[in-house]
């Protein structure tokens, strides 16, 4: 809710970043959570207990409840984290997945010491899926991390805008290409050589035409075209900066 209001005079950029800040806090719970249980379980494989047969009972219950339960309740957040490219949903969804590996888990780790006489198969299989959550968290909290350190864009989108630049005629060459992501929005900036008789009106019309078409590749894409001529542009580079300039095709 809070990353969707509109930029305001004190956040030009939006607030986007409030899902990645998000995302980090409950990749932060889930990395509490797995140290709590490998506490617990340390502890269990040390004085191993062997639960009463009806407490194990309702625990082969609860799991068997919890689990598919939250099969479901990932795959609808990880459909909607896609449709509406939240990363804090995204988060939900991964933290539900990991929930129902962990259940599973000690499902199984129940069901052993449920039918067998050794007390350590559920400290032990708590052991395993302890590791499987801090997998989890790791791969999350690296996720919330790169819009925070604004990351480019995937390579897959970078290559989308690449082409969107070189189907036009007019456009001899680009180069500082900068992307980076804020919540669902994404953020591109570019400068865009084009050839020096072009009127200052046809060459902004091109501009337009080239951010239409990276915003029907990329929705909700902020995006900032610089325009040079293109032959005073390398005689620029030349005589300030002694060479061609780089990324240029």
């Amino acid at each position: 809710r809070v990353s969707d209001i509109p930029p305001d005079e004190g956040h030009p950029y939006g607030h986007g970043k409030i899902e990645s800040i998000s995302g980090l806090l409950e990749a932060l719970l889930i990395f509490f959570a797995a140290f709590y249980i490998i506490y617990e379980a340390v502890g269990k494989l040390r004085s191993p207990v062997h639960s009463p047969h009806s407490g194990l009972n309702w625990g082969l219950a609860v799991m068997g409840v919890s689990a598919l339960t939250n099969v479901f309740l990932s795959r609808y957040l990880r459909r909607v984290a896609r449709e509406t490219d939240s990363l804090a949903l995204q988060a939900d969804a991964e933290h539900l997945q990991a929930d129902v590996y962990a259940s599973l888990g000690v499902l199984v780790g129940l069901a052993l010491t449920r039918f067998t006489p050794y007390a350590w198969f559920d400290p032990l299989t708590a052991l395993l899926v302890a590791l499987f959550i801090l997998f989890a968290a790791c791969r999350l909290t690296r996720d919330a991390l790169s819009p925070l350190l604004d990351e480019r864009l995937p390579a897959e989108e970078i290559l989308a805008i690449q082409k969107a630049l070189e189907t036009h005629l007019e456009v001899r060459g680009y180069h500082k290409l900068r992307t980076r992501k804020s919540g669902s929005h994404r953020y591109v900036d570019v400068h865009v050589q084009m050839d020096d008789e072009l009127t200052l009106v046809h060459a902004h019309d091109v501009a337009e035409e080239i951010e239409d078409q990276i915003r029907g590749l990329l929705p909700a894409a902020q995006i900032i075209i610089h325009i040079e001529p293109y032959a005073a542009e390398m005689r620029h580079q030349r005589e300030a900066h002694g060479g061609e300039m780089e990324g240029i095709r």
